[in-house]
């Protein structure tokens, strides 16, 4: 599942791109994009930001609420599922991304492995989203079956939608929509690196 994902282009290019105008962005930009952090998404005709995550409530020993948890993946094969039901049906985004990471190797060792696409810096990833009591507007990313490309680092990967895929996935039927959900089928590029999966702070001498 995707955890961490980049963008790199700056918002007005991302905006003229996707055709839509730039709505409220808060302090969400350009990087790296973790799990229960603003992220940039195109819903409803323009470019705003929401947190990237569905929260999640859970309860402690004592029935008092946990810190919410970001369900920031959403599968496609659980999209009838009650949490994802009607964002798919009536809640479609799409998600700009330079590139996604997977973590690589055994654990407590996992590096970053970067996929992108070739002759490109920006590509669209199929969303859900909805508004929370906890986070405001949130989104999920819809997660696949791996293709060729992914399938030696991970079993699933992000619906990956081609332009001409946009506008069917933004307003088209869900049953229409849903055809969408598959492995991407074109060339890909994987870039593994040395790079810590998960960066721990450095303390100060």
């Amino acid at each position: 599942m995707c955890n961490l994902y980049r963008l790199t282009k700056p918002t007005s290019e991302v905006a003229q791109l996707f055709g839509v105008s730039v709505g409220e962005l808060g302090n969400a930009g350009v990087g790296e994009v973790y799990p229960a952090q603003p992220g940039l998404v195109i819903a409803q005709g323009e470019l705003t930001a929401m947190t990237w995550g569905f929260p999640l409530v859970l309860k402690g020993k004592n029935g008092q609420p946990l810190k919410p948890r970001p369900v920031n993946n959403a599968r496609a094969d659980k999209l009838d599922n009650f949490m994802w039901r009607y964002s798919f049906a009536e809640r479609r985004c799409l998600i700009p991304v330079s590139a996604f990471a997977e973590a690589e190797g055994e654990q407590g060792a996992k590096t970053r492995t970067w996929f992108s696409l070739p002759g490109t810096e920006l590509f669209a990833v199929a969303g859900l989203w909805r508004d929370s009591a906890e986070w405001g507007r949130a989104y999920s990313m819809v997660m696949t079956e791996a293709c060729q490309h992914v399938a030696h680092v991970h079993d699933r990967m992000p619906v990956i939608l081609r332009e001409d895929d946009w506008g069917d996935w933004l307003d088209g039927a869900p049953d229409k929509a849903r055809l969408l959900c598959r492995p991407y089928p074109d060339l890909m590029v994987c870039e593994a690196t040395d790079e810590a999966w998960v960066r721990r702070a450095v303390r100060p001498g």
